[in-house]
């Protein structure tokens, strides 16, 4: 979500021609606790927010929870200070899944150009699409309706000319809104917005600017190019005098590709048990390692990242000898970095794997570290069972929880091809494999790393 606080725009009309603004970013509206919602009518109107137990984190909060200053990433014990009345709900991200599964699919009949950024927002070029659809107002229009109507949570819908404009609009229309910005009006609704409102603006940037006179986007388009390349150097400095002079000409780009692969779980309670990390690392090993089978792929180097509770983030990454697709062999090497990660009592929120330097399969050849091909012999095995029976059907003996039994998802899945759940978000593209959910039921998300 935009960074752009509400201001006019969220209340002004900047007019209704639609023909420039092929750019659609739909947005939906506190997703997690719109999606607990529609089982929990009951709670409309009250304060809401989905999240861990004390030591967690919130991840969605309702807009009545927000009148209270509870927010997003906020720590649970603050947000009940805050608003003692709060009623905090488990996540289901599974169910999450589902729902956003059933959103992109409404999305992609309209255009197949449809740019999923997470579970909830996606960017639509909808130039092609007039003939068949009309207007991008109409279609905007329709697509609110539809989600509404289909799944039944609230979207709120920015339309631009470009990706930037598009997605900051969108943020002005919430909740539930939509918001048109006609091209020739592009600079105008820009120059009024906060510095803090452009891509890519944190609040150390965004300070040094303030610093320097330089307060609104107006004033960093009158700035211009060599001021700003002085205060934030060559690169940032054009990236920010473009986007403030309404100039963005990233495509919506259905697909992108891959630099890595991997699997990430943020923990709603940190996690400060080394064993059930390792199986948590285990996995996600087996989940990327699937996946790059799946994709032909092969990679060098194998990378972690972890995240303290104080939000302090460190990654840590080796070289194989040679490519691999063995999760045996990946799981070795993050292992080992994991285990030179100096760790507190407090534990970690955050642990990720991913393969980077990807190569084609082409002409690889297995050779594990001890020279042993059975191993990828049998995950290929595993691979083949896995497809003709669902996920839950094969998995490491490490991660069974009993006989018969693949633990995942907070739940134990009988090995019959029943997929039952997977307690994850994210894109297919970017996410795990299909049907697979990390040990324990802990997770906040995963997303994948490309």
């Amino acid at each position: 979500m935009s960074r752009a606080p509400r201001s006019r725009a969220a209340r002004h009309s900047w007019g209704d021609d639609d023909s420039g603004t092929p750019i659609l970013h739909i947005d939906m509206d506190a997703f997690f606790v719109s999606v607990e919602l529609l089982d929990h009518p009951e709670l409309r109107g009250r304060p809401v927010a989905v999240g861990g137990q004390e030591r967690g984190v919130v991840a969605a909060a309702s807009y009545e929870a927000r009148a209270f200053g509870v927010n997003s990433a906020m720590p649970v014990g603050q947000a009940r200070r805050r608003c003692p009345n709060l009623i905090m709900l488990t996540p289901r991200l599974g169910l999450y899944r589902v729902v956003s599964e059933k959103i992109m699919a409404i999305l992609r009949e309209v255009t197949p150009l449809v740019e999923q950024l997470s579970v909830d927002e996606a960017f639509l070029d909808v130039g092609g699409a007039r003939r068949l659809f009309g207007s991008p107002v109409h279609i905007g229009q329709q697509l609110r309706a539809r989600i509404r109507a289909e799944v039944g949570v609230p979207a709120s819908v920015g339309i631009a000319a470009t990706k930037h404009v598009a997605k900051i609009a969108s943020a002005h229309a919430k909740p539930d809104g939509l918001l048109l910005i006609p091209a020739a009006a592009t600079l105008e609704f820009l120059h009024d917005l906060p510095a803090g409102a452009l891509w890519g603006v944190g609040g150390r940037t965004e300070e040094r600017l303030r610093l320097h006179g330089i307060e609104t986007v107006g004033d960093v388009a009158a700035a211009g190019p060599d001021q700003l390349r002085r205060l934030l150097g060559t690169v940032a400095g054009d990236h920010l005098f473009q986007l403030a002079s309404g100039v963005d000409p990233r495509p919506v780009t259905p697909s992108r590709e891959e630099k890595s692969i991997g699997r990430e779980e943020t923990f709603f309670d940190p996690l400060a048990d080394r064993e059930e990390l390792h199986r948590i690392l285990l996995f996600q090993a087996h989940d990327t390692a699937a996946r790059l089978r799946a994709k032909g792929l092969v990679g060098r180097t194998v990378a972690i990242k972890v995240r303290f509770p104080d939000f302090t983030t460190i990654t840590r990454s080796a070289t194989l000898p040679q490519a691999t697709q063995v999760a045996a062999e990946i799981y070795e090497r993050a292992r080992e970095l994991l285990d030179g990660v100096e760790m507190t009592a407090a534990g970690l929120r955050l642990l990720g794997l991913r393969v980077e330097n990807l190569s084609e399969q082409g002409g690889y050849q297995q050779l594990a570290f001890d020279d042993d091909p059975r191993r990828g012999e049998a995950e290929s095995a595993m691979d083949a069972v896995r497809s003709r029976f669902g996920a839950g059907a094969l998995g490491p003996a490490s991660l069974l929880q009993s006989p018969g039994t693949v633990r995942g998802g907070g739940a134990e899945r009988a090995g019959t091809g029943h997929n039952g759940g997977a307690e994850r978000t994210g894109t297919e593209r970017d996410g795990a494999a299909p049907g697979s959910s990390a040990p324990g039921g802990r997770t906040v998300r995963e997303t994948g790393v490309s």
